[in-house]
């Protein structure tokens, strides 16, 4: 796993049920690990541990959106329910991964107002 910066802090996830609840598992789990997330399973259990860095988890859920696999969606809700509320910095980093993003895109996203997210981008158009 990659060094993290001080501001990052790795969160764990745990995905109860992980390879009988996600259809296409093999692609699911290379797609994570792809993000540089670390999965292992928990012992000799059927549930499965999700750690990365709050990035990551954006990369993450960018990554399943994509592919837009149904069997896949709870792994979303339960990504998006771990990254909590996201601040002025989170949302602009979006917008520096993603520059062509749009506005609704980035509101659904971030699960941010439409003014919050129009000032993100701003922002970012004006980065030097």
């Amino acid at each position: 796993m990659s060094v993290n910066r001080t501001n990052e802090h790795i969160r764990h996830v745990t995905l109860p049920s992980f390879l009988r609840r996600a259809l296409r598992a093999f692609e699911l789990k290379a797609l994570i690990r792809d993000s540089g997330s670390e999965l292992s399973r928990i012992g000799r259990s059927r549930n499965w541990r999700l750690s990365a860095s709050r990035e990551q988890l954006f990369k993450v859920i960018e990554s399943i959106r994509r592919v837009d696999e149904p069997s896949w969606q709870w792994v979303i809700t339960l990504l998006e329910k771990k990254l909590g509320d996201f601040t002025q910095d989170d949302i602009i980093n979006l917008v520096k991964r993603n520059p062509g993003i749009t506005v609704n895109e980035l509101v659904i996203l971030a699960n941010c107002t439409i003014s919050e997210a129009r000032k993100a981008i701003d922002a970012y158009e004006w980065m030097d």
